[in-house]
C-alpha cells in the first residue's frame, strides 16, 4: 500500500524536551489518530512535518517528496489545522477568501461559502468575535477549500460541542471515502478517534510507543481486573503493564483471548483507547 507520509528518525532537540527517533507512515486513503499526553510531541511532531519548526535529524516526506525542498510543490495538496492560524483574526471570511485565491491555484471559492453556510459562520464578521467553536469550524473550512489530498490536523475538534464535533467527523470520513485522500490528526478526544481512525500511534514523553490499527486495539486487547492475590499469578510477559487502583489491580493484556486461555480470569474488559493510554502511562511493570 502506498504510503502518503514517510517518517525516518525524526529527532528534535529543546533544553527540557526531545523529540527521539520518531517513525511514522500513513497509508494512502486512511486515517491515522495521534495520542499522548500534553507535551508528549504531538505537536512537535506536526510542526517538523509542516516545515513550521526545523528538524534537528531525520527526514519527512509527503507524496514521495521532501517536505522541505519540494515544500512550494507540496502545499497545493496538503491542508492543515493548527493552534496557531496564520491569518490575522481580524479578517472575515469574505476578507480570507481574497487572500486564499491568491495563495492557492485550487481554492474553491464555492465550497468556501458552501462551508460559511453549512456552519452557519457570518462572511462580514471578523474571526476575533468568533467563539472557539466557529474559529476552529472556520479553520477546518479553509483547510478543505483547497481541495487538497492530505489534512494534517492539531485538535480539530477541541472546542466544539458534540455535535458540531459529529458534523466534522462526517466531513472527514467524507474526505477519505474515495481513499485517494487521507488525515493526519491528533486529538485528546480519543473517543472520536474510536469512530473515525484507521490506525493509532500514541507518542509518550518524545517516542512512539506505538502504531496499531484500531481494531487491534479495541477487539484484541483487554483490561483484566483482579485482586492483588490473582495478579501475583501472573507471568510477566503476559501484560503490558498494571495499575493498582484502592480495592483491585488493572491489567492492560495484548491478546485477551491468549490470556483468558492461560489463566481463564473472569473480567477481562474491552478497553477504550484512552483507557489503554492511561495504563501506558501511569501504570508499571
Amino acid at each position: 500500500m502506498e504510503n502518503v507520509i514517510e517518517i525516518k528518525n525524526l529527532c528534535k532537540k529543546y533544553s527540557e524536551f526531545e523529540l527521539n527517533n520518531i517513525n511514522l507512515s500513513l497509508p494512502k486513503g486512511t486515517i491515522m489518530g495521534l495520542i499522548g499526553e500534553n507535551g508528549a510531541g504531538k505537536s512537535t511532531t506536526i510542526k517538523l512535518m509542516l516545515n513550521i519548526i526545523g528538524k534537528d535529524s531525520g527526514t519527512v516526506s509527503l507524496f514521495g517528496l521532501d517536505s522541505i525542498k519540494d515544500g512550494r510543490k507540496l502545499k497545493e495538496d496538503v491542508g492543515a489545522v493548527l493552534d496557531d492560524s496564520f491569518l490575522s483574526e481580524y479578517l472575515c471570511p469574505n476578507d480570507m477568501n481574497k487572500i486564499m485565491k491568491n495563495f492557492y491555484n485550487n481554492w474553491d471559492e464555492k465550497l468556501f461559502f458552501q462551508y460559511m453556510d453549512e456552519f452557519k459562520l457570518p462572511r462580514t464578521q471578523i474571526s476575533k468575535d468568533y467563539s472557539s467553536g466557529m474559529k476552529m469550524k472556520l479553520k477546518i473550512a479553509t483547510a478543505l477549500s483547497h481541495h487538497p489530498k492530505l489534512l494534517i490536523l492539531d485538535e480539530p475538534t477541541s472546542g466544539l460541542d458534540p455535535v458540531a464535533r459529529n458534523e466534522i467527523l462526517d466531513i472527514f470520513q467524507d474526505f477519505i471515502q474515495d481513499e485517494e485522500n487521507s488525515i493526519l490528526v491528533s486529538s485528546h478526544i480519543t473517543s472520536d478517534l474510536e469512530h473515525i481512525a484507521d490506525y493509532i500511534t500514541f507518542i509518550n514523553e518524545g517516542e512512539i510507543v506505538f502504531t496499531k490499527s484500531r481494531d487491534d486495539l479495541l477487539e484484541k486487547y483487554g483490561i483484566v481486573k483482579c485482586s492483588k492475590s490473582d495478579f501475583d499469578k501472573f507471568d510477566k510477559k503476559d501484560y503490558i503493564k498494571c495499575k493498582r487502583n484502592k480495592y483491585e489491580y488493572e491489567v492492560l493484556v495484548e491478546d485477551k483471548a491468549k490470556f483468558y486461555k492461560k489463566y481463564r480470569t473472569n473480567v477481562i474488559d474491552k478497553p477504550t483507547i484512552e483507557e489503554i493510554m492511561l495504563i501506558y502511562i501511569k501504570g508499571e511493570k
